[in-house]
């Protein structure tokens, strides 16, 4: 979870893991390793990635999973997962990039009038 919510934020500022690895002193296959989970992150390191990235260390573990062992097939995954999955892929990083530079309101409406169109989704404000 700390690694995909490192990754997370690296992509939301467009920190190349190269740079992020650089800024840090250890090479970006280190910071592969941190973001797939295959090693893990000490505090004073996760300290010095949150200040590399201006998140504070509790940002790497908001929406943990509070329980460890779900069984599979009797729950749902929640909004949460979906959107940090959508976050975590290529093309929802340059949507939201894209769609925060949209200055206007009404735009932002229409558009997510669309998205919700195409996705087959009714609007649950009206």
């Amino acid at each position: 979870h700390v690694g995909a919510r490192i990754r997370l934020r690296r992509n939301m500022v467009g920190l190349s893991q190269e740079r992020l690895g650089d800024s840090l002193g250890i090479t970006f296959q280190q910071i592969q390793k941190y973001e797939k989970g295959v090693n893990r992150v000490g505090t004073s390191r996760l300290q010095a990635i949150g200040n590399v990235l201006n998140v504070p260390v509790t940002f790497f573990f908001d929406d943990m999973p509070d329980q460890p062992e779900k069984v599979p097939g009797f729950e749902e995954e929640s909004d949460n997962t979906y959107v940090v999955g959508f976050l975590n892929s290529s093309e929802g990083i340059q949507l939201a990039r894209a769609f925060a530079k949209i200055g206007d309101p009404k735009i932002r409406r229409k558009i997510l009038d669309l998205v919700r169109t195409l996705s087959h989704e009714e609007d649950p404000e009206g």
